[in-house]
Order: structure tokens, then C-alpha cells, then sequence
């Protein structure tokens, strides 16, 4: 849709800023979708369904069930060395967001290292692999899409504490299509 038209439809290039946000939203339709998840949903900073993987706190902030199964989000709070060893994903794309400390990141062999407001985009079938670097803690937002790894993480959210089995953890991630090369 081209932008004159889009502005058009809402009622001119004013709208939003002439009415205040509850009034708005009374008048702009809500867009029907082919998901089966319609309900609107917000999660603020710390919120969400708490995981702790391998000793990291994560949030799980929407999955499949509330999208349609079309993404899965969470934010990843990571201790200074933690990180995956290079993997392939078959089934989903991946954006990684780091929103603060370092991570540096490997996509495709390309080796890069992300600081707060940097992002990566590592696409299905593509080996990649992240690791936090310097003394400091980061904070990760991750996307995948479409949903299902959620699964994966409560699996391994019910691990035992301590060093991860490689193994285990190895077989779980390929029972989600994710194979580590």
C-alpha cells in the first residue's frame, strides 16, 4: 500500500496527532488475520515466563500459542563466556538484538562483534553460533520464526543445574531441528 493512500484510509496525515490514543484506537478497525491467536498482548521488561538455560535467566515473551505459531521471543540475560557452539536451525530464521554488554556473533563464517543496538539476522539452514565476550553480563532479545522452539527450551529448562550434558542437550535440539556442525 503507498503511503498517501495509507494516510488517507486513516482519515488524513493528522489523525494520530490530533487524538489522544484512547480515542484513536476506538476508531481504527481491528485487522482480522488467518492466526488462530487474535488477542493483543503486552509484556513489559521482566516479565514473561522465566527460564533458566544453562544458569541464564530467560523470558519468554510471546510463543507459538500466542501468534499463530508464526514466532516464539525472549530475551536472553547472559553471564560474561556463556554462548552456543556453531548449529544449524532446518526449521526457523533467528534475529538476535543485543540490547546491552557485547556478543560476538558468527553467521555464515562471518565473525562480527555486536554492541547495544546491533542486531544479526541468521536464516534457516545457515551455521551460526554467539558467544557474550569481555567481563560484562549482555541482554539479548531473540526472534524466531516460525514458532516452535519454545519447546526446546523448556526441555532443556528441566535439565539438571550444573555443567550441560552435551549429549543430552545435542539430542534435544535435533529433536527440534537443530544440529550442531
Amino acid at each position: 500500500m503507498d503511503r498517501k493512500r495509507f494516510l488517507t484510509q486513516l482519515g488524513g496525515t493528522g489523525l494520530m496527532t490530533i487524538l489522544p490514543i484512547s480515542t484513536a484506537k476506538a476508531i481504527v478497525p481491528k485487522v482480522s488475520t488467518n492466526s488462530e491467536a487474535n488477542e493483543a498482548k503486552i509484556v513489559k521488561n521482566g516479565e514473561g515466563t522465566e527460564l533458566r538455560i544453562f544458569g541464564n535467566p530467560q523470558w519468554h515473551k510471546v510463543v507459538g500459542g500466542d501468534t499463530g505459531n508464526q514466532v516464539f521471543e525472549w530475551v536472553d540475560d547472559l553471564a560474561p563466556g556463556s554462548g552456543i557452539p556453531p548449529h544449524v536451525h532446518t526449521k526457523e530464521d533467528e534475529i538476535f538484538r543485543v540490547l546491552e554488554g557485547e556478543v560476538e556473533i558468527m553467521v555464515d563464517g562471518k565473525v562480527t562483534v555486536l554492541k547495544a543496538g546491533d542486531m544479526a539476522f541468521a536464516p534457516k539452514n545457515i551455521p551460526h553460533a554467539w558467544k557474550v565476550v569481555g567481563d560484562q553480563k549482555a541482554k539479548m532479545w531473540v526472534s524466531a520464526f516460525p514458532s516452535g522452539m519454545e519447546h526446546m527450551f523448556h526441555e532443556l529448562n528441566a535439565l539438571p543445574s550444573g555443567p550441560p550434558d552435551f549429549e543430552k542437550v545435542s539430542a534435544i535440539c535435533e529433536t527440534y531441528g537443530i544440529r550442531f556442525v
